[in-house]
């Protein structure tokens, strides 16, 4: 009964989303344990409070890049793309492009950029800016979306499932995708 209503659940998710949880289904047939556990970090990845959806769309996207997985990106883009992020905003982070990005964006981008890259005085200084302009539940939110989004890909590619990120789809036009490996 449990695993019927698991795989009802996982199919709405890959139709609502044109996403493969193959990766996850495979979890779930090894060790429904394993596929419990795993599943409490989709809240955790889910958590936004206080943060616009800009910014913490924009952290998400980066750690995602970071990480160099396409279908993770897109997944990431068409939600952002439902929290109302303009087409532009995510052009211009999917190309790293700051000129380009809202100035929520910009410094949920900053920000993600600098934590991945353990730039520790930019780190400290964004996160000031974070605190100052969103406050504390802002960042909190900011971390978590930063370090779960590192965490499906390398799921994926552990599991045998990763392929790399070179173009996403933004309100259905192709968008090409500056290579964030030296953010890691």
């Amino acid at each position: 009964m449990l695993g019927w209503l698991v795989k009802r659940r996982l199919a709405k998710f890959e139709r609502e989303f044109d996403y493969d949880l193959t990766y996850v289904r495979e979890i779930f047939a090894a060790s429904p344990r394993a596929f419990f556990k795993f599943s409490k970090i989709f809240s955790l990845a889910a958590h936004r409070e206080n943060v616009p959806p800009d910014a913490w769309f924009a952290a998400s996207i980066a750690a995602t890049l970071a990480e160099d997985c396409g279908p993770c990106t897109q997944l990431v883009v068409t939600m952002a793309e439902r929290a109302g992020v303009s087409p532009a905003t995510l052009r211009a982070i999917l190309t790293g492009d700051e000129q380009d990005m809202a100035a929520d964006a910009a410094l949920g981008f900053r920000f993600a950029k600098s934590v991945l890259q353990r730039d520790i005085a930019e780190a400290d200084r964004l996160r000031g800016d974070v605190v100052s302009r969103w406050g504390r539940k802002a960042l909190v939110s900011l971390a978590f979306t930063i370090a779960t989004s590192r965490v499906f890909p390398t799921v994926k590619y552990a599991m045998g499932h990763g392929h790399a990120c070179t173009r996403v789809l933004v309100a259905g036009a192709e968008t090409e995708v500056t290579k964030q490996a030296n953010m890691a």
